[in-house]
C-alpha cells in the first residue's frame, strides 16, 4: 500500500517543475509514494524534461489546458481516487494520503515524512498545510485562510483587513491575527501544498471543475470540513513558494478566473442563505473589481503582469 500520492499540475513552468521534482526526490521513500505530473498542454518542453530526467514520475500529458481543478482530478483518478462503482477500488487499495503540490514549490528534505507523521498522530485531521514563504522570505498569506463569507470578503476587499490585521473579525480572510509560527486550526490551506487524508477526500469527492483556477482548494476544504474533519496549518514545516509563475503567462485569463471563482464559491455555498441585497452587492462588487483589475493589467508593461492577490 502506498503512503502518498503526489499530484503536480504543470503549465509552462519547466525549470520550476524540475526544482520541485528534485526536492520531492530528496525527500526519499519514492517506492512508497506515487508522483503524478499532469501537464496542461505546455509548450516549453516540460513533458520532454520530465520523461528524460525523472523516469520515476507518472506523466500525463493533456492535449489542452482544461484548468487546475480538472488536471488535479485527472491525476487523482490515475491512482484510484474518485472512482464510481463498480470500478471503485477498496479504500485499503488507495494511498493513505493525497498531496496537491504546485510545481513552483521547493520542499525541505524532511517535509513529507514530518507531515505524514503528524497526520498519523492526529487521526481527526483531514487536511494539513505547511508554512509557505515567498522568495523574499515573507509569508505567503494564502497558506492559511478563512472561508470567504460575505462579511469576511467585505472586510478583505474594503481594506478593513489591512487596517486591522490583528483583529479576529476583520483579519479572518488571511488569518493575519495568528502568529505565523504557531500551529492553528483554520478554514483552508492553499492548493499549492494541500495534504489530505484519503478517507476525508473520498467522503468529500474530488475538486469541483467549475473552478478553472483559484477557489477549488477552498471549496474542497469547505466540503471536507463539513464532514467534521479538522484543517490544520502546521508551520513546523516551511516550504518555498515562488507563486504565480503559470498565471503570469496569461494574466488576463487568470484575473477572470480569480474573480469568477469568488462568484462560483458564493453561489455554491452562500447565495441561498443570503439576502437579495447582499447577493446583488456581491455580484456588482465582483464585476467591478474584475473590470478594474483587467484595466490595470492592460495598462501594465508586459514584464509586470500579475494576478490579484488571493
Amino acid at each position: 500500500m502506498l503512503d502518498l500520492a503526489i499530484v503536480i499540475v504543470n503549465y509552462n513552468t519547466r525549470d520550476l517543475l524540475a526544482d520541485c521534482l528534485r526536492s520531492v526526490e530528496a525527500n526519499g521513500e519514492l517506492e512508497r509514494r506515487a508522483v503524478i505530473v499532469v501537464d496542461n498542454a505546455s509548450s516549453d518542453g516540460s513533458v520532454e524534461m520530465v520523461r528524460r530526467v525523472y523516469p520515476w514520475v507518472q506523466l500525463i500529458a493533456c492535449d489542452e489546458n482544461g484548468g487546475y481543478a480538472r488536471a488535479n482530478n485527472i491525476g487523482l483518478r490515475a491512482v484510484g481516487f474518485g472512482q464510481e462503482e463498480p470500478q471503485s477500488p477498496p479504500m485499503e487499495a488507495l494511498p493513505r494520503y493525497a498531496l496537491l503540490l504546485n510545481p513552483d514549490t521547493v520542499l525541505p528534505p524532511d517535509a513529507l515524512s514530518t507531515l505524514l507523521a503528524f497526520m498519523d498522530s492526529h487521526p481527526n485531521i483531514g487536511i494539513v498545510g505547511p508554512k509557505l514563504v515567498r522568495l523574499d522570505g515573507s509569508l505567503d498569506k494564502a497558506c492559511r485562510r478563512g472561508f470567504p463569507t460575505p462579511a469576511t470578503s467585505f472586510y478583505h476587499l474594503s481594506g478593513l483587513a489591512k487596517l486591522f490585521p490583528h483583529s479576529p473579525r476583520f483579519g479572518r480572510y488571511s488569518m493575519s491575527f495568528l502568529d505565523p509560527d504557531e500551529q492553528a486550526d483554520v478554514d483552508s490551506v492553499v492548493g499549492a501544498f494541500m495534504l489530505m487524508r484519503t478517507t476525508a477526500l473520498e467522503q468529500a469527492g474530488l475538486l469541483d471543475e467549475a473552478f478553472f483556477m483559484y477557489g477549488e482548494d477552498i471549496d474542497l476544504a469547505y466540503r471536507i470540513k463539513s464532514y467534521g474533519w479538522r484543517v490544520v496549518y502546521h508551520p513546523a514545516v516551511t516550504v518555498l513558494h515562488v507563486k504565480g509563475a503559470a498565471s503570469r503567462q496569461s494574466s488576463r485569463r487568470a484575473i477572470v478566473a480569480f474573480y469568477d471563482a469568488m462568484k462560483i464559491f458564493h453561489d455554491k455555498h452562500y447565495r441561498a442563505e443570503s439576502l437579495f441585497l447582499t447577493n446583488w452587492a456581491i455580484d456588482l462588487g465582483v464585476s467591478l473589481l474584475r473590470n478594474v483589475a483587467l484595466l490595470q493589467d492592460r495598462l501594465r508593461p508586459s514584464g509586470r503582469k500579475r494576478v490579484a492577490s488571493a
